[in-house]
């Protein structure tokens, strides 16, 4: 390993910066076992967040599935994914960039 490499696996980022927001896609395949599935929520989000990212306040947001998908089609499924996608930044964007954020408990 060359000195000061990152070793493998090991994952760093830089915390938000004031230019803009960040999005993190959490998609588990055991609640979406299709790759198909996985891809297309992936693409829908990312376009979702591309709409309204100079809109939202400077914050890293994380999309979580956190339960099965219900078997349909990828029409269904990327439109009810864009949907809610949708309604959850516009819940995001009303909040106050200057709301506090929770405490940090020490570790």
């Amino acid at each position: 390993m060359v000195a000061g490499a990152v070793p493998e696996g090991a994952v760093s980022a830089p915390a938000a910066t004031p230019e803009g927001a960040r999005l993190g896609l959490v998609i588990a395949k055991r609640y979406a076992p299709l790759s198909v599935s996985r891809n297309a929520l992936r693409r829908v989000l990312r376009e979702a967040f591309r709409h309204v990212r100079t809109e939202l306040p400077a914050r890293d947001y994380v999309v979580r599935l956190h339960s099965k998908i219900t078997p349909s089609s990828l029409t269904v499924l990327k439109q009810t994914a864009r949907a809610e996608a949708d309604a959850h930044f516009a819940r995001a964007m009303r909040m106050r960039e200057d709301t506090p954020r929770p405490a940090r408990r020490p570790s």
